[in-house]
């Protein structure tokens, strides 16, 4: 043992006497560690952010959605037209009879045009809905109250207001009990819904809208109120659609039986929609689950990329070794005439380029966390600057997540590495000649 301390002994002298050198030999390590961390990094926060807008939906929703036919779209729009399209209340009603066994089957019926509060309008994004929406879109009060069994009953002009409904129309005052018109319908502000995350991320894309500016309001008022067409206003020309319903929420019992429900629903709206051109199913789980293999084939990806640097570090390690087996050919054949056998020499040279390896692996980590906590602060701060306004919003933000399975990954492959290019030039070291490096000036 004391004989095997005396060797690491040398080899970190040896290594402490060149530092330059050292430093240098370990940069690849460095480098290839602190790319993998910080990739991985990456990788592992924008995964956990698609993750979360998706889970928002409700792993255990099955959400289908009118959808607006190609060819209506591309119709000419510098005249006043009606399209009619999307999920009737007979679909709905299908939905009720052949869906027993859902949780909730959840209606959601699109109304007006604008929405207003004195002289300030915003575009709509008005809905009809029943008081189980708060709970199957994972909905959450801010203040007040929703709407209620009662409200349906009476057709009461109430509604509630989304996060970013109540921040624009709102500014100086507190909307609870104030009245917003709808088109030209007045209804009493009755709530308002905490902030959804999914504004402007993977779930808002999914939904189609930002759920923030939504504005709810009983099912039954918008039915009796505002019928089945909506007109919109467009720059010198405005059409209307006619749809029954927008969406529907169909609440599967367990996320086992979710994709199951969900090909029920599709069969359903098939028989009402037989090209299915104008209804979309969408399924949160089977999304989250595609979701997940793809970032996990992207963070292989990313992984053998950041990869090379370690390899190419390897490499770096194994020619500066070489070089030293070279200049010191003189002091290997002063050891091995004192006694020490091909086994000791070997062991000097892999002590010298593992410690190299280890701790270019450990400033390698502390390098790599350290820049993946700056990017999370330092990328919004540039998304802000007027250079970068053209690549990225303002509201680009970017939240790496470090994971202990990259760190000790990383420092592993690295102190293999340094071993594995460490064992050739050991070997070469081993067996030189005694006499003939004795000789070698």
């Amino acid at each position: 043992m004391s004989f095997l301390l005396e060797i690491i002994r040398l080899g970190l002298n040896n290594l402490r006497l060149h530092k330059l050198r050292s430093t240098l030999t370990s940069l690849g390590i460095i480098l290839g560690v602190a790319a993998v961390i910080v990739v991985v990094s990456i990788g592992e926060g924008n995964k956990q952010a698609a993750l979360k807008n998706i889970e928002a939906l409700g792993a255990t929703n099955v959400i289908v959605r009118s959808v607006k036919p190609a060819e209506a779209a591309n119709t000419g729009q510098t005249r006043s037209f009606v399209v009619a399209y999307g999920i009737l209340f007979q679909d709905f009603r299908r939905l009720q009879t052949w869906f027993g066994d859902a949780l909730s089957i959840v209606p959601l019926k699109s109304i007006g045009s604008e929405v207003s509060y004195g002289p300030t309008r915003i575009q709509s994004q008005a809905y009809g809905t029943t008081p189980e929406l708060l709970d199957v879109a994972r909905l959450r009060l801010d203040r007040g109250r929703y709407i209620e069994a009662q409200d349906v009953a009476d057709r009461a002009p109430v509604c509630v207001i989304g996060d970013e409904v109540a921040r624009q129309l709102f500014k100086l005052r507190d909307p609870l009990g104030a009245d917003l018109r709808i088109d030209q319908q007045v209804f009493r502000v009755i709530g308002v819904l905490k902030p959804v995350g999914l504004a402007g991320g993977t779930g808002s894309a999914l939904v189609g809208r930002d759920l923030n500016k939504d504005v709810h309001v009983p099912i039954s008022t918008a039915e009796s109120n505002f019928g089945n067409i909506v007109m919109r206003r467009q720059a010198g020309s405005f059409s209307g659609e006619e749809i029954e319903l927008s969406e529907v929420y169909v609440v599967a019992p367990n996320t086992e039986g979710v994709l199951t429900l969900a090909e029920r629903v599709r069969r359903v709206m098939e028989a009402g929609h037989p090209t299915m051109a104008d209804v979309q199913v969408i399924v949160p789980w089977e999304l989250l689950e595609n979701a997940k293999r793809q970032m996990l084939v992207w963070n292989i990806m990313l992984v053998a990329i950041a990869a090379v640097s370690l390899l190419v570090g390897g490499i770096g390690i194994m020619n500066i070794m070489l070089a030293s087996v070279t200049e010191r050919t003189r002091e290997i054949g002063i050891r091995r005439a004192l006694g020490a056998t091909r086994r000791n020499i070997i062991l000097q040279f892999l002590v010298e380029t593992g410690s190299l390896s280890s701790l270019g692996g450990v400033v390698g980590i502390l390098l790599g966390v350290g820049v993946s906590l700056a990017l999370g602060q330092l990328v919004p701060l540039l998304a802000s600057l007027p250079w970068f306004r053209g690549v990225a919003t303002s509201k680009f933000a970017l939240e790496p997540q470090i994971t202990l399975w990259s760190i000790v990954t990383s420092f592993l492959v690295a102190a293999g590495v340094g071993l594995i290019f460490g064992i050739y030039p050991a070997v070469i070291a081993s067996r030189k000649d005694p006499i003939v490096a004795l000789r070698h000036d």
